[in-house]
């Protein structure tokens, strides 16, 4: 896959910028984009599984552990099958930051938050790809370990149900941290009766209390 247009609109939010960027700010974003679209190639994988609920919690068929947490139960609340979905910038993205780091943060700053918005650019994709042949015509937004009250923990065993590190070169640490760090993993509830899933936004994030884009007054994404 290659990257599209990387939105440096919401680079620019990602980076604490409030408003429309100034010349440097956008100067930097530009050069950004055009390295990371230049030098990073991204990869997804996904896999469809059946979806159950058990005293345990929500039990996928591809995965060993149940998804525990009052949320992901209301988030498939309604499906009875559900997509994991896992996607990376690769290593390239990561190389790209540290890189900079070393003679110019601002840059590697730039290069951090482009690289950002471009895993989402490629979910988004992967997304419609993958459900453009679906056959169930209604599906839940994405839905992160670590998101709400759904375990970070839980991502060893997601990587192992979709085989993350063979198929991508998607790995987890010890504390539960994604190598490359421009990953994204999800869950995607899917139906063929409408369905809601929790709430996006802040007030569903475990991460509230202490998130750096809401001590400067702006937010991670531009549909919360």
């Amino acid at each position: 896959m290659e990257l599209l247009p990387i939105s440096k609109a919401e680079a620019a939010r990602y980076m604490g910028v409030k408003g429309a960027p100034d010349a440097a700010v956008s100067e930097l974003l530009y050069r950004a984009e055009k390295l990371v679209r230049e030098r990073v190639r991204p990869k997804y994988v996904y896999l469809e599984t059946d979806v159950s609920f058990t005293e345990e919690g929500v039990r996928l068929g591809a995965m060993t552990e149940p998804l525990t947490g009052e949320d992901i139960k209301r988030h498939l609340k309604g499906c009875k099958r559900a997509v994991l979905l896992a996607a990376t910038l690769s290593q390239e993205a990561d190389k790209l930051i540290r890189q900079a780091a070393v003679t110019d943060m601002a840059f590697s700053l730039a290069l951090d938050c482009i690289s950002s918005a471009a895993i989402e650019q490629v979910c988004d994709r992967a997304e419609k790809e993958i459900f453009s042949a679906s056959a169930y015509p209604y599906r839940t937004w994405r839905f992160s370990p670590g998101y709400g009250d759904l375990p970070i923990t839980l991502q060893r065993s997601f990587l192992l149900a979709v085989n993350a590190q063979r198929r991508i070169g998607l790995t987890v640490t010890d504390s539960c941290l994604l190598i490359p760090s421009k990953s994204v993993t999800a869950v995607i509830g899917v139906s063929d009766a409408p369905v809601r899933g929790v709430g996006r936004g802040c007030g569903s994030c475990s991460m509230k209390e202490s998130c750096a884009y809401r001590a400067t007054g702006t937010k991670c994404s531009a549909d919360m």
